[in-house]
């Protein structure tokens, strides 16, 4: 923390010094014997001068806050006033026109002004700001504080002034007036120095109190000096003032730069007012007990100031209540905060649910009720990404409110529906029995599919379903490892397709772990480069001519070998990771494309297909992110196509919008597995497909003379039709392949015509083939 500079005694204070020093010897010497009047004004001017360049200096400090040099510059002005009052007394002096230690009336309106000068100056400083009730009872105090001092400085010298001065009242009620200005100023002063002196030091503010109280205190004495006339108070207070005036803008110039303490805003019993009462009451007391001659001014001056101090009582009374009235609306905003705050601890703020700490303390409580099966079901909306990248965040959180409405609806009266982040939810009930559990999600299920308002929009939604039961009877078994096992239920749902449930199993732990583990392991392959791109051949039937591949993602595991894609794929889309991976594909094959048609020119593969994953293709800027990758890999779009599931645009939204701009972009686009999905027709208007991909198990007894053979001719039908190209998969026999040419096929895959073998290895595969058909 900074400190105050040390104390170097300046120019100005040694010059205020000297003049001091001089001006009390030259007083002292008066006592002793009559001196020159005007030699004893001599040291005043030089005095106030130099005052008034310490307050200037101060007041100029660059270090200092704006709110103090204001104060300062008031502070010295003040001095201007008075070291002209105390010029035009001195001329009244020397030429004789007023009595000994009286003050004329312009005199003691000069002094007044520079005294309420430098008090304005102190109430305007940020630290003394008050409220109304704060400048009432500062007012009362400063009243009292004016009343006492003029009750006794009455009583002990200004009411025996026509005896010692001839009888000039003028001059008696302007010293009177000066000494209680005076004296206000030094309560003033030191009041702020208690309560707060914001930018000002407080050191300064008692050193400029101790500054006024001398001159109030001089002015006080001066009847005492009506048997000098040659002398006055006036040339040696004045000086003495100046001079402490001169050590309070010192000491505010060393403090400048340093930060003020923090003021403390304490109540204080208010003692000046009380001190006033007791000390005017022992006076009224001591003089009635003597018999003197001024008890009714003392007691007019008593009786005035208990009125003033029960004015301050009722002031602050009054305050008081206004306190406690503001106190008592602030403990009541606190407490319906702190509702607040307890609601928001246990409860969902979009929607309202309880979240995940109400559930489990609930789960927890029923549990160790023991009386019923508890079931727990974890709920998640199926492609709520889908939603909120198509319709905006705005509906998405709309949808996820009603869907939370719908829920509380259904719930059975004993349930809670929770909220545990996103598009998941968690409803918590009692049920008799599993099958009683199956018959609460079925209907939840149903209400579901019903169209849900959100936002204008007419929302119709999926929802996978995790469902776990404890045995009912006391149980270990804690919420969370409910929640946990009715989350492995859910995730198994989801691998399973849209809208299901299920319900847990041990065994599902295991196969949850060893996702698990998959998933670590394939983010390290990802970082390692240990996944290869495979490559199948695409023939021509006509001549088994090689004119296309699709690429297939492998895991070359350092210790497990290599890793079939139907191992890790679900682990990947189960966290995400199917995305990168995706791309990471998507980046290796149109780098491959591009080089094999610089390495084979005319006999370079007319397309190579791409499997793009549901969730890759839901992806924001998907498109752009693949035209940006074929950019830079050289490749021409037409070179590559494509392939998605029926399940993956089945319901329209983004991902049907993405390859609607892959289209436009001249990518081609390829409906993977044909009639395993959704096997809707519509969709062949709607999705901008350009080749169907017809499943291997419509391909596995087309020999046969059944419905297979049937399927397979209307499939090829419908591709004509549409003036779609069609390529059977999995075809493993001449005897199949010859059927689908019989039938109109033109292109195929398959076991039969190539397994799916590393890049380096088609280049030659391409030439066999080509000179086989040759």
């Amino acid at each position: 923390m900074n400190r105050v500079a040390g104390w170097r005694p300046t120019g100005v204070l040694l010059a205020a010094g000297v003049v001091l020093v001089l001006a009390e010897a030259w007083f002292m010497v008066g006592l002793t014997r009559p001196t020159p009047q005007l030699v004893s004004w001599v040291a005043a001017p030089p005095a106030v001068g130099l005052a008034v360049r310490a307050c200037w200096t101060t007041s100029t400090a660059a270090r200092l806050a704006p709110a103090t040099r204001r104060f300062w510059r008031h502070i010295g002005l003040g001095m201007v006033f008075i070291g002209l009052g105390g010029a035009s007394n001195g001329v009244d002096m020397i030429l004789g026109r007023v009595a000994p230690h009286h003050v004329s009336g312009v005199t003691a309106v000069v002094y007044l002004a520079g005294l309420l000068i430098m008090l304005w100056g102190l109430l305007r400083i940020p630290g003394a700001q008050r409220s109304r009730g704060e400048w009432l009872r500062f007012g009362l105090d400063t009243a009292t504080v004016l009343v006492t001092v003029i009750t006794f400085a009455w009583h002990f010298i200004f009411r025996h002034w026509e005896r010692w001065s001839g009888g000039n009242a003028t001059g008696t009620w302007a010293v009177l007036a000066l000494v209680a200005t005076g004296s206000v100023c030094v309560f003033a002063f030191i009041k702020v120095a208690f309560t707060g002196t914001g930018p000002l030091d407080r050191r300064a503010l008692y050193l400029l109190a101790l500054s006024g109280g001398g001159g109030a205190t001089g002015g006080a004495l001066t009847p005492l000096l009506t048997d000098r006339p040659h002398l006055n108070g006036t040339p040696v207070v004045l000086p003495l003032t100046c001079f402490i005036l001169c050590l309070a803008a010192d000491r505010q110039r060393r403090a400048a730069g340093v930060e003020p303490p923090a003021a403390v805003r304490r109540r204080r019993r208010p003692l000046v007012p009380y001190l006033a009462v007791f000390a005017t009451g022992m006076l009224l007391l001591v003089d009635a007990a003597n018999d003197g001659d001024d008890v009714v001014g003392v007691a007019l001056g008593t009786v005035v100031l208990v009125l003033l101090v029960a004015g301050r009582q009722a002031a602050a009374l009054r305050d008081n209540a206004v306190l406690l009235d503001a106190l008592d609306s602030r403990l009541r905003e606190l407490e319906a905060y702190q509702q607040t705050l307890a609601w928001q601890a246990t409860h969902d703020a979009l929607t309202g649910l309880a979240n995940r700490r109400l559930l489990m303390q609930y789960t927890d409580d029923v549990l160790r009720a023991g009386q019923d099966t508890v079931a727990v079901a974890l709920i998640d909306i199926d492609d709520f990404k889908g939603i909120n990248d198509d319709l905006g965040h705005a509906v998405g959180d709309a949808l996820l409110s009603a869907v939370a409405t719908r829920l509380s609806q259904l719930r059975p009266a004993d349930g809670l529906v929770a909220r545990l982040g996103g598009d998941e939810y968690a409803l918590v009930f009692c049920a008799d029995g599993e099958q009683r559990a199956r018959q609460v999600l079925a209907g939840l299920t149903a209400e579901l599919r019903r169209p849900l308002d959100a936002g204008g929009h007419a929302l119709v939604v999926e929802a996978s379903i995790g469902l776990a039961l404890s045995p009912g009877g006391p149980q270990d078994v804690t919420g969370d490892e409910l929640l946990r096992r009715a989350d492995v239920a859910m995730y198994e749902a989801k691998a399973r397709g849209k809208g299901r449930r299920v319900t847990y199993e041990p065994s599902m732990d295991q196969h949850s772990a060893e996702q698990a583990r998959t998933a670590a392991d394939l983010r390290i392959a990802l970082d390692t480069g240990q996944l290869r791109v495979y490559y199948q051949p695409i023939v021509r039937l006509s001549d088994g001519c090689t004119v296309a591949v699709e690429a297939l993602v492998r895991w070359q595991h350092p210790q497990r070998g290599m890793i079939r894609p139907d191992l890790f794929i679900p682990a990947a889309e189960r966290t995400g990771l199917i995305v990168p991976v995706g791309q990471w594909v998507l980046t290796e094959v149109c780098r491959q494309a591009a080089r094999w048609r610089d390495e084979l020119g005319a006999d370079a593969l007319q397309y190579v297909s791409v499997n793009v994953s549901p969730r890759q293709l839901r992806e924001a800027g998907f498109a752009a992110q693949l035209q940006a990758t074929l950019d830079g890999a050289g490749l021409q779009p037409h070179h590559l196509t494509v392939e998605v599931t029926e399940t993956a645009v089945f319901d329209g939204g983004s991902g049907l919008e993405e390859l609607h701009q892959l289209k436009r972009l001249g990518v081609q686009v390829a409906l993977d597995d044909f009639g395993t999905g959704h096997s809707s027709l519509g969709l062949l208007r709607t999705c901008p497909v350009d080749l169907l991909k017809v499943d291997k198990s419509f391909i596995d007894n087309i020999t046969d003379q059944g419905e297979h053979s049937v399927i397979a001719e209307a499939l090829i039908g419908i591709s004509n039709g549409l003036r779609l190209r069609a390529v059977a998969e999995g075809v493993e026999t001449e005897a199949q392949a010859e059927v689908l040419r019989r039938l109109g096929y033109r292109y195929a895959q398959g076991y039969h015509f190539g397994r799916p073998m590393p890049a380096e290895q088609l280049p030659a595969h391409i030439c066999g083939t080509a000179a086989a058909v040759s």
